[in-house]
């Protein structure tokens, strides 16, 4: 199937202890880049997330928050982190023999100091394994989401593929009546050009005619690429690359679709190739 790299996932778990809750959510990027907002009894967990998060996601930016409410907070047992408010006492100390006139750390700054006072609920080893259990979890509803949002997606591309499909197809039965109008104009100029005898002129206003006449390379490109992108589409997996370099091709033959036209229609064909490109691009973007 065809992912987006757009994606929301929301879920909790309830334990012993207290509430687990978890959000992801994903927008796109050319790579995998994930972002952590964890609260601090869980940050030693980083590395085991991240190559959850990874194992499960190719592309986007990820933002992955974590939160534990404990069951009773005002009886959850607490830790002092001896060593750390030791270390940050010595600090204190330091500093004030350097500004004699600075105020010392207080007990309450020390307290509150992030990391001195340890909830032993929170550093609980089964917390951690709920964690990486509800992480997998809210990776499952992400994918579904991605999933979901990836159908949208595939389904907005198909439908401007027949509408590029339908153009081309209108625009080719027309070129063998547009060359013949275009011949005989030229036609009435040679004969201009002739009565002056400038036969230099005659070859150059030939060569521009073949040149501007033969847009059967570019219209048969643009029905290979539109193939190639319903063959993607099918096939689905992780396409957004592929996608967009079939995007560049794309506007490169409608550009040149466009500057070889030997005739209104089909410059206003080419321009409207044009546009529905464009929306197929913009959209592309958020393709895993």
């Amino acid at each position: 199937m065809i992912n987006s790299m757009t994606g929301f996932a929301a879920v909790t778990q309830e334990t012993d202890r207290g509430s687990l809750s978890l959000e992801l959510r994903t927008v796109n990027s050319r790579y995998l880049e994930v972002h952590f907002r964890l609260d601090d009894p869980f940050r030693a967990l980083e590395p085991a997330l991240r190559e959850q998060i990874g194992a499960g996601l190719s592309r986007g930016k990820v933002e992955c928050r974590l939160n534990f409410t404990a069951r009773d907070a005002g009886q959850a047992p607490l830790k002092l982190n001896t060593a750390l408010a030791e270390q940050l006492a010595r600090l204190s100390r330091s500093l004030h023999v350097l500004i004699p006139d600075g105020s010392p750390l207080s007990v309450a700054d020390l307290l509150r100091w992030p990391g001195v006072i340890e909830s032993e609920s929170t550093l609980a080893g089964d917390l951690q394994e709920a964690c990486l259990g509800l992480l997998r979890q809210g990776l499952d509803e992400l994918s579904a989401s991605r999933r979901r949002e990836g159908e949208k997606l595939k389904a907005f591309l198909l439908q401007r593929v027949e509408q590029m499909d339908a153009k081309v197809m209108e625009v080719q039965p027309h070129i063998p009546r547009l060359v013949a109008a275009y011949q005989e104009k030229l036609t009435a100029r040679l004969k201009e050009v002739m009565a002056t005898g400038e036969d230099d002129r005659i070859r150059q206003e030939i060569a521009l005619f073949a040149q501007k006449i033969d847009v059967d390379e570019e219209l048969s490109r643009l029905q290979t690429h539109l193939a190639e992108m319903r063959r993607i589409l099918e096939k689905g997996g992780a396409a957004g690359k592929r996608l967009d370099f079939l995007m560049q091709e794309l506007n490169r033959e409608a550009n040149t679709l466009g500057s070889k036209s030997a005739a209104s229609e089909i410059s206003q064909a080419a321009m409207e190739l044009k546009v529905l490109i464009e929306q197929m691009r913009e959209q592309i973007q958020n393709i895993e």
